[in-house]
């Protein structure tokens, strides 16, 4: 629910919603579904009834046991935007990270128009940093909704890459996060779709960070593009 993370561009996952639905062809192989009901096989109370959505008001106070600063991707497990979460709900969440200002929170959504229409009503202080999934040219709508929400840092999670993105609109965004789908039935991603982002990237100096190439075992295709690993955050994590 809450503790240390693998994931190479977080340190800490707090998860005080679990469960969601799918919405975009990114969310076919969803690997919170899958990790989900193996959790609730394990027995976990949290995950009984596994990816159905559920608001878990216990994990609130996790982030102020925590004392060393860390960088905390918000709800691995779900979608804090998704609309049964609700507006009351989700201010709670950001009154935690309002007062918990030695952590950095990165929270991502599949639903940034909800998060926009929300965004008057929330206390963006600079440790919240907000992002949006875009698998496919289908989905580049959410960039635009993206940039209307007033957070210190926005980012994209091009993850799971799963077709060419010709142009990924880059105005007002401070960091690209790509990475290839995983596990069973991953679908392929090819190296010159990562190029192309990159090179935007580098062209616009946007920081980008590779997260893997992904497949059945991405310990075997690993995380290294071109001869080098790209680890590059925005300045704001400094």
């Amino acid at each position: 629910m809450a503790g240390p993370s693998h994931i190479e561009w977080t340190e800490a996952t707090w998860n005080p919603v679990t469960g969601c639905t799918k919405i975009s062809a990114g969310c076919k192989n969803c690997y919170a579904e899958r990790m989900s009901k193996r959790l609730q096989a394990m027995g976990k109370p949290q995950y009984a009834d596994a990816f159905q959505l559920t608001r878990q008001p216990e994990m609130l106070d996790a982030p102020f046991r925590w004392k060393r600063p860390r960088v905390i991707f918000v709800n691995s497990m779900s979608d804090l935007f998704h609309k049964d979460v609700g507006l009351a709900y989700t201010r709670r969440v950001f009154r935690v990270m309002n007062e918990c200002s030695q952590h950095t929170f990165q929270v991502l959504t599949k639903r940034p128009e909800i998060a926009a229409s929300y965004a008057e009503k929330l206390d963006w202080t600079p440790n919240i940093w907000m992002g949006t999934s875009v698998e496919d040219e289908r989905v580049l709508d959410r960039i635009d909704h993206l940039r209307q929400i007033p957070a210190k840092v926005r980012f994209l999670s091009v993850e799971p890459l799963i077709a060419p993105i010709r142009r990924l609109p880059l105005e007002c965004i401070d960091w690209v996060i790509v990475g290839g789908e995983s596990g069973p039935g991953a679908r392929k991603m090819e190296p010159e779709w990562v190029r192309h982002i990159r090179d935007q990237c580098v062209k616009r100096r946007v920081p980008f960070f590779f997260k893997q190439w992904g497949g059945v075992n991405k310990k075997v295709t690993g995380r290294v593009l071109d001869g080098r690993t790209w680890d590059e955050m925005p300045v704001a994590a400094e």
